[in-house]
């Protein structure tokens, strides 16, 4: 039996807003670590080299566990994987806040890494259910303020807990919430219009992961991907130390100037995925090119004008912000659910997003190793290239009347 309009407005703004605050619960487990590094050190000695190893961990298993979630959460329902990733990262970050060993400290967040992969691809796959290529740019554009609010606010919340409670309650009360919304989303979360059609039934062979596997254009949007998300970890990790070290900021100031290019991605998500609904939406990736080449004529500029003062440097940050921030939505959300449609969304956000954490986790290294050999003159070339790079892949599916 098919929904009224009424009823299926309000499932879709059920939907709308489980799946955001889902993903954006995700970081309250996520971005904790960052926050009680030092304590870390200075209560337990865990050495920098660690600290590090236990990020690496992280990130490569959030990077291999996107392909396999997002396969399984085609498979067997997004509800269910978004709940059992949800409990199973606050039981991890529970095993984190309670440990005092480096080895459990990495498992633990190894661990995490893996289960807080099933929050992408699978949140994805429901909204690409509930909204229509119709909408699709612009819903998808407001709903992926999740990852960026949710990352301010986890921070601050993290902070909060680490001062008043001591670093164990930032792993410790958090987990709480987190699980406290996977059990929400299981319990309430309607992940389709047609619910039983999305609710773990097996689906015809071959699977939807094969099928999206032999898609060209996922793979190249996940090439294109790789840069874009390398870029954008490599900023957030280290933009205040750049601000610090290459341009003399004082510490307080260093981290109050960075947030400028996540305020400009928080808009430029909006702006764009609403320009790509209006003038672009038979082949959203026209848009997406010229705003990546943007991308990286905005990156000569901070290189250039950087060394002028604040506001230049704030605006540049900004610019930076808004052109990768909107074509990140539009090609890990709007273009993985266009390719993949209802049945094999999952599958398709997980490989893309899965090349795009591989560039995530490849950024430590080459941020070090790039900023100390060459200096970070050199580094800001580098992320041009790796722009130019992008929209150069992206230019054969951009070419296409439709996408």
């Amino acid at each position: 039996m098919s929904l009224s309009g009424d009823e299926r407005r309000r499932l879709q703004l059920r939907a709308f807003g489980l799946t955001w605050l889902s993903y954006a619960s995700y970081y309250l487990c996520r971005k904790n670590l960052s926050v009680v590094k030092s304590r870390l050190q200075d209560e337990l000695h865990v050495g920098v080299t660690t600290l590090g190893a236990i990020d690496t961990a992280y990130l490569v298993a959030y990077a291999g566990g996107q392909f396999v979630n997002g396969a399984l959460g085609d498979r067997l329902g997004a509800r269910r994987m978004i709940a059992a990733g949800m409990l199973a990262s606050a039981a991890a970050c529970v095993v984190f806040g309670a440990a005092s060993s480096s080895w459990i400290f990495l498992l633990a967040f190894g661990a995490n890494g893996l289960f807080q992969s099933t929050g992408w691809p699978n949140n994805v796959k429901t909204m690409g259910a509930w909204f229509g290529r119709r909408l699709r740019g612009r819903v998808m554009g407001i709903w992926s303020t999740n990852y960026q609010l949710g990352g301010l606010a986890a921070t601050a919340i993290a902070s909060y807990l680490l001062v008043h409670f001591g670093w164990r309650a930032a792993f410790l009360l958090p987990a709480v919430v987190t699980a406290l919304v996977g059990v929400t989303v299981g319990l309430l979360l309607v992940e389709a219009p047609d619910a039983a059609a999305a609710s773990g039934e097996a689906p015809e062979s071959p699977s939807p992961f094969v099928t999206m596997a032999r898609v060209p254009a996922v793979w190249i949007l996940g090439g294109a991907y790789f840069g874009l998300k390398l870029i954008r970890y490599s900023l957030l990790f280290w933009l205040p130390f750049f601000l610090r070290r290459r341009l003399g900021y004082e510490e307080g100031t260093a981290g109050y100037v960075s947030t400028a290019f996540e305020a400009g991605g928080v808009v430029g998500a909006i702006v764009v995925g609403w320009i790509a609904d209006r003038w672009f939406s038979s082949n959203p990736l026209r848009l997406v090119v010229p705003l990546v080449v943007g991308l990286a004529g905005a990156l000569l500029a901070l290189r250039a004008v950087a060394p002028s003062g604040m506001a230049p440097t704030v605006a540049s940050l900004a610019a930076i912000g808004f052109l990768l921030f909107g074509p990140d939505t539009l090609i890990s959300g709007a273009a993985a659910q266009n390719l993949g449609r209802e049945r094999a969304t999952a599958s398709a956000a997980g490989i893309i997003n899965g090349f795009g954490s591989i560039g995530a986790a490849s950024q430590g290294m080459l941020t070090a190793a790039v900023a100390q050999t060459w200096g970070w003159d050199a580094l800001f070339l580098c992320f041009v290239g790796f722009a130019l790079l992008s929209a150069s892949a992206l230019l054969p599916l951009a070419w296409r009347r439709s996408f």
